[in-house]
């Protein structure tokens, strides 16, 4: 009899412990769900920088943004080489473009990639592209819309 009372002790001790344990891996469980949904992205951002003709402006910003790009900003240059070296290069026009794009890291081999095609194929396409790191960006919703985060931007109603 001490020993079926000791069973039944032990076995309401074991399922007490079962529940708590329980109850501590639900709050694990709800914490990291709601850390999860603090965390912006681990995708760092970039802003890449592409020159090219003005002629070309459009068809370029169309295939930037293609790669999910939600902000480019656009600057009309002028070259700086002189008639002499653009006769001997056998160029004509010295209007360019200089496209400002922020762009997601992990889209950048792809996007450069493309950018690179398209200078060697395109009829006067030519030009250069490269990036450089941003090391931070003020805001939790500027950071989504800038990284093109659907579920960090919110529209506001």
């Amino acid at each position: 009899m001490a020993e079926n009372k000791e069973r039944k002790s032990a076995g309401k001790i074991a399922a007490a412990a079962k529940k708590a344990t329980q109850k501590v891996n639900k709050n694990i469980s709800v914490r990291r769900k709601n850390t999860a949904a603090n965390t912006v992205t681990s995708n760092k951002l970039k802003l890449l920088i592409t020159v090219v003709g003005r002629n070309k402006t459009e068809y370029f910003l169309d295939l930037i943004q293609s790669f999910d790009v939600n902000m480019q900003i656009v600057a009309l240059a002028q070259g700086t080489a002189d008639a002499k070296t653009l006769s001997f290069l056998g160029l004509s026009d010295t209007d360019k473009s200089v496209i400002f794009s922020v762009i997601q890291e992990s889209k950048i081999s792809d996007a450069t990639h493309v950018l690179g095609e398209k200078f060697k194929t395109i009829k006067d396409g030519k030009g250069i592209a490269f990036t450089v790191p941003l090391t931070s960006v003020i805001g939790k919703l500027i950071f989504g819309f800038l990284s093109n985060n659907k579920t960090v931007v919110k529209e506001v109603k």
